[in-house]
């Protein structure tokens, strides 16, 4: 495991430069749960993620020669910020290979920091192993983004924070993708009090590490598919494998519907902003994934808030549908003047409010004179939805609901 004296380190030598994050006590979750919930909110970190952490202390402990020659990294984005923000700190070039699907908002916010951004690679992998050969080319320092005692020892810090704030926790929750954050939390809370009991959560797009904790060696996937691109890793890490099996009691999955209903549920419930792999644990609970006692004190890390705009809003849209609160239908009208006040009349009655209409006389499979009518509703529920289906049916519509 990692030493605790080093995690102790980590935490002097980057306590100016991090924020302590908030520790907050969550009800809405603890209603849900029948536990004590507590939301160790690294979305609030600097750069939105805990990776600045480890990439501070990394960086904190080059010699001045390995500094004037610059650092390079493998990232989908919040190692890739951590290590840019700290690399600028201390005025050090920084290279940042990121995959070819990472997220706008995460390759701007790299640039913004000052670093140097090359895209390569489908996957985390792909760019991680061009990142090595073109560290090794230009005679650079790798920052790996977990298997390195000093960005391990510095995510560990995270852990030491939740430990001030209630050193009595029955739990601790961790996402995990290459394993760093867990490697560095697990160590320090087993070396703190072995009573409690550590899970780490994983995406099912991206079993890895999960499939290796089961079968106690490494194995590695194919490929990967999840919305929580911060743990999506294609391969399992010898180094932290050992770390997580050595101090962590339970290993579970989550899909991404799960994980898209915590980042919902965060946001309308808790007003908080987190990613997908920030969401992991808590989808984890909200769906019966770890088992605890009544009123057990548990610690969650939502380790980042960096989610793409356009993923949040699909996210949003989707969830809304499921909940019945928006309902999109189709009605064909005989295309004359008052038809189109005949059928709002009938959705007005019915108490659903329009979002949108789309209006179209052209398709070939409408007859001659007719006109086929899409509207989006807003809508309160399931109960509702019936209510309106019934006012159109009354009013001698036929229609068809596609949502």
């Amino acid at each position: 495991m990692v030493s605790l004296n080093k995690i102790i380190q980590a935490k002097i030598t980057i306590g100016h430069f991090v924020n302590k994050t908030p520790f907050a006590f969550s009800q809405r979750l603890s209603d849900v749960s029948g536990a004590k919930i507590y939301l160790k909110e690294e979305n609030l970190q600097r750069t939105g993620a805990y990776k600045i952490r480890g990439a501070y202390n990394k960086i904190a402990n080059l010699s001045e020669n390995e500094r004037k020659k610059g650092v390079v990294a493998a990232s989908a984005g919040n190692h890739a910020q951590g290590v840019a923000i700290s690399a600028r700190e201390f005025d050090v070039r920084a290279v940042i290979i990121m995959p070819e699907s990472t997220p706008l908002l995460k390759v701007g916010g790299t640039k913004d920091l000052g670093a140097e951004v090359i895209l390569k690679g489908n996957n985390f992998d792909e760019a991680y192993e061009f990142a090595v050969t073109y560290a090794k080319e230009q005679g650079m320092t790798f920052i790996h983004p977990f298997d390195d005692e000093y960005v391990m020892a510095g995510q560990g810090t995270v852990a030491l924070e939740m430990l001030d704030e209630m050193s009595d926790l029955d739990m601790v929750v961790i996402p995990v993708g290459g394993g760093g954050l867990a490697s560095g939390v697990a160590s320090c809370v087993k070396q703190v009090n072995p009573n409690i009991k550590v899970v780490c959560v994983g995406a099912k797009g991206a079993p890895a590490m999960w499939q290796s904790f089961n079968a106690k060696k490494s194995i590695n996937s194919k490929s990967v598919r999840t919305i929580a691109d911060g743990i999506a890793v294609r391969d399992a890490s010898e180094i932290t494998l050992t770390n997580i099996l050595e101090c962590v009691d339970e290993f579970v999955q989550v899909d991404d519907e799960e994980i898209a209903t915590a980042i919902l549920f965060l946001l309308e419930r808790q007003k908080i902003v987190v990613e997908g792999a920030g969401a992991a644990g808590v989808a984890a609970l909200m769906h019966g994934k770890i088992k605890h006692k009544k009123d057990a004190k548990i610690g969650i890390v939502l380790s980042g808030g960096n989610i793409d705009v356009q993923m949040l809003s699909i996210i949003i849209e989707k969830g809304l549908i499921k909940s019945a609160r928006k309902m999109i239908i189709q009605v064909t009208l005989i295309d004359k003047p008052g038809a189109l006040l005949m059928l709002t009349d009938a959705l007005k009655t019915a108490n659903a409010n329009i979002v949108k209409i789309d209006y179209d006389r052209f398709s070939t499979e409408l007859e001659y004179g007719d006109a086929s009518i899409i509207i989006t509703l807003e809508t309160k529920g399931k109960d509702h939805q019936e209510v309106v289906a019934k006012s159109l049916r009354d009013s001698g519509f036929d229609f068809k609901q596609i949502f």
